[in-house]
């Protein structure tokens, strides 16, 4: 049962006592029913504090090891790697913590909205009340400039038309009656504002119950994780989980050989501070801010830093219409014009439009025809010095029509548009090019059959005309016996960068939804425009509603418009969705989109939208436009790609260091590298040259791929990070034996250099195909390379690190053994080449 039928049946027996009644609530039974009912107020949900928000942000199984390995490392002695990593802790927790504050204001900011004073009839006497004392059954009065203080069933009306945009999304005022409806057009719903007219009506719903009421508890619903935050997640746990077996592997091994246990226990746990890249927090938090700063130019407000992400792996974008698509600027799209001149003098003179500062002011009506008519060369300013307007019979719901009366040297001239069979109907001559005949019936059936075939086209037609005037006192026949001279057909136009964006969306494997309030003859005449419906089909909200869940999820992937759509409906769509395993990006700009930007892996709100819907997104486009979003895709594929390069430069590291000291202790070598030198390996990889990763430039083929579904560590990325470690540990590990057999008492500080110069050559094969223009990279290369000739050649970083001065043909033989890295990532690369063939 639709939403109205049930609020006419609950509201029956009110009806029928106001019907004998016009009184209102008696004083008493309202108090009785203000008690039963509850104030018309929205009630928030209590949410956590903010300490408590706060704490919660160091709950995650990684940034609890991070605080265990900081720990270890201060009590062993590295205050500096300490400090690092709680730093990196730290930061990321304000950060999260910035991000959920905030989100809990939308709920303050849609309670802002609502009403402060009702105008209401109790006891037979009109009176002013605060709108939280509104209470089922009140007789409430609504006109011009008020907000609807409360869901209302209308009793009485008188021109009444209310902007509903914000409930609804529709952006034409909605003429209201107190006639029943199926529509809802006797209902005013809460927070909604009179444009025009005035009302009554009886409250049906307060509080949490009315329309915005329920949009409130769809806003305070839980989020759910973002795709990378559950990967993230996941990592996570698993490297938490090797680095615990592994560093516990080395202790019992190193234990058994006789090893002081206490530079055995130094030894395992410096591997383990190594094992976890506590580096992946601070390139994360570096990768999506530097994201954030370059949507930022690009019109897009990132308001959280995962939102970013999150986009470069949706694989349904949901957006609205009206400003999105499209330009939000009504249009004069296709004129059928008999007589063109006259017609442009009806299209900038019957108007009430004007220009401030090339900006057109009024209706989207009269700004279109007024647009249309300068474009053409006919200024309404330079021709009402011609005509100058002495009366004006304005447009009303009943005429459907406007008029203005103009004086001129030769007489008096009406000008007159309005809905097209009305033009018709009062037409009896007809100009073409400058010669007035007959309106004959072979006219009117041929101008009909133009308008059936422009309104299929979903444009918005009126119908012009003229007609010179003798008499001004017979009000009655002025607008009888009207000269024709056309046809305009109007409509909001679609962005010409947005069939761009589109079709870039098809080819990256992502399907685009349009969401609208409007008719479905508009939308789907926009869409087909925008060549959105080549694979799919167009419903309306009524028509969702006769579908079950069942049916709609098998065939929701098919659907590509969606109009005449309500809130719940929205959210719906998300869902179902969602249920069926897809990444969600929802765009919207009202107070009714809130909830699905809520409930959509990612929000997009347009920045001429509410605040509610602001608070409620992710992301904010300044410039409305959908092909910013498709700009932000990309970004979010960028960032995904670097923050997996990252992960598989800092995790062949890893790996590389657990095998070269896990094998050597099973050979029943010394270790090659010692505890210090462990901690400076992840010290300077987790520094610049990781850091630079995350600012890599974007793949030529990103947006041609399919949406990436798979882990930040997928199988194959694993087994070529276990290779390179391989490939590590046997170099370094070969270079170490032969230098330790033959007497060399650098041996040590030849094979530590040599799995650093691995690392160094390793970021080459991290980097991306995209071309050369990461400079930091070079830049982050070239200090790491710098600090360690320190740490090798300056006497107080020796004594720290127990490193000596090597030579000349050490540095050869290091840098031969370290470039096989080079040499096996070039020969999986043509592997991988030849397999795709």
């Amino acid at each position: 049962m639709s939403r109205v039928k049930w609020e006419q049946m609950e509201i029956k027996e009110i009806l029928e006592e106001l019907a004998t009644s016009k009184d209102g609530l008696s004083s008493e039974e309202a108090r009785k029913r203000l008690s039963k009912y509850g104030e018309n107020e929205l009630v928030e949900e209590k949410k956590e504090g903010p300490l408590r928000l706060f704490l919660n942000q160091f709950m995650d199984v990684l940034i609890i090891l991070l605080i265990v390995a900081a720990l270890v490392s201060y009590f062993i002695g590295d205050l500096l790697d300490s400090m690092v990593i709680l730093f990196v802790v730290v930061v990321n927790a304000i950060i999260g913590f910035m991000q959920e504050y905030r989100a809990e204001k939308a709920m303050e900011k849609l309670k802002s909205l609502i009403a402060t004073e009702a105008v209401v009839i109790r006891d037979g006497e009109t009176k002013k009340i605060p709108a939280r004392e509104l209470t089922i059954g009140d007789l409430v009065v609504i006109e011009e400039g008020d907000n609807v203080p409360a869901d209302l069933r209308l009793i009485e009306t008188s021109e009444l038309r209310i902007d509903e945009s914000i409930i609804t999304g529709e952006s034409i005022p909605v003429h209201k009656t107190h006639e029943l409806s199926e529509k809802g057009d006797n209902i005013a719903y809460m927070d909604s504002n009179v444009v025009s007219g005035r009302g009554k009506g009886v409250v049906i719903a307060v509080g949490m119950e009315t329309s915005i009421g329920k949009i409130a508890g769809m806003i305070q619903e839980e989020e759910g994780k973002t795709p990378l935050q559950e990967k993230i997640s996941r990592l996570g746990k698993s490297l938490g989980f090797i680095a615990v077996i592994v560093c516990f592997m080395v202790f019992i091994l190193q234990f058994l050989k006789g090893i002081n246990i206490v530079e055995t226990f130094m030894t395992a746990v410096s591997l383990a501070v190594a094992s976890v890249p506590e580096g992946l927090p601070a390139i994360l938090t570096l990768t999506l801010a530097l994201g954030m700063q370059k949507m930022a130019r690009s019109n897009a407000i990132i308001r959280k830093l995962l939102a970013v992400e999150t986009l470069g792996s949706c694989t349904f974008i949901c957006t609205d219409k009206t400003g999105t698509l499209t330009l939000n600027k009504m249009r004069v799209r296709k004129p059928l014009l008999t007589s063109k001149d006259r017609a442009l003098e009806v299209c900038a003179l019957c108007n009430n439009a004007s220009f401030s500062n090339d900006k057109v002011i009024g209706d989207p009506t009269d700004a279109a025809l007024l647009l249309f008519a300068r474009d053409n060369g006919y200024i309404r300013e330079e021709l009402e010095e011609e005509y100058p307007r002495i009366k004006e019979i304005p447009l009303d719901s009943d005429r459907k029509r406007m008029s203005t009366i103009h004086s001129s040297t030769s007489g008096y001239y009406l000008f007159i548009k309005g809905a097209p069979e009305i033009i018709l109907e009062r037409t009896g001559y007809i100009e073409e090019e400058g010669k007035i005949r007959k309106f004959k019936d072979a006219d009117l059936e041929y101008w009909k059959k133009k308008l059936d075939e422009m309104t299929s086209q979903a444009l918005r037609v009126l119908g012009l005309a003229y007609k010179p005037l003798t008499d001004l006192d017979d009000e009655k026949d002025l607008e009888r016996d009207l000269i024709f001279v056309g046809l305009v057909g109007m409509m909001d136009p679609p962005r010409k960068e947005a069939a761009e964006a589109i079709e870039t969306c098809k080819k990256a494997g992502i399907k685009v939804v349009m969401i609208t309030g409007d008719h479905k003859d508009t939308a789907v005449a926009i869409a087909k425009e925008l060549n959105l419906m080549e694979d799919g089909e167009a419903i309306t909200g009524e028509e969702l509603d006769k579908l079950t869940d069942e049916e709609f999820e098998s065939m929701v992937e098919d659907i590509r418009v969606y109009a005449r759509v309500f809130p719940q409906q929205k959210v719906r769509i998300v869902e179902t969705l969602q249920r069926r395993g897809h990444v969600v990006a929802m765009t919207g700009d009202g107070v009714n989109d809130a909830p699905a930007l809520k409930k959509a892996a990612i929000g997009v709100a347009m920045g001429s939208g509410t605040d509610v819907a602001k608070e409620a997104s992710d992301m904010v486009l300044q410039d409305d436009n959908f092909a910013t979003i498709v700009k932000a895709v990309k970004e979010g594929r960028t960032i995904f790609d670097n923050i997996r390069r990252f992960v598989k430069f800092q995790l062949s590291t890893n790996v590389g260091a657990i095998l070269t000291i896990v094998s050597s202790s099973v050979m029943n070598m010394p270790l090659p590298f010692n505890p210090i030198q462990i901690l400076w390996i992840n010290i300077i990889m987790d520094g610049p040259p990781a850091q630079s990763l995350g600012v890599e430039p974007p793949e030529r083929d990103i947006m041609s791929r399919k949406p990436e579904k798979e882990e930040i560590l997928p199988q194959r990325n694993l087994l070529r990070i276990v290779l390179a470690g391989i490939i590590m540990a046997i170099g370094t590990l070969a270079i170490y034996t032969y230098k330790l057999y033959s007497g060399d008492e650098n041996a040590t500080t030849i094979a530590f250099t040599t799995f650093v110069m691995f690392q160094i050559f390793n970021v080459f094969n991290c980097k991306s195909q995209g071309g050369f223009s990461n400079k930091l990279l070079f830049f982050a290369i070239a200090t790491s390379f710098i600090l360690q000739l320190f740490v090798i050649y300056l006497p107080p970083f020796q004594g720290i690190f127990r490193t000596k001065a090597i030579s000349i043909m050490d540095w050869i033989l290091i840098i031969l053994v370290a470039s096989l890295i080079l040499v096996h990532e070039a020969i999986i690369r043509q592997v991988d080449k030849r397999r795709n063939l």
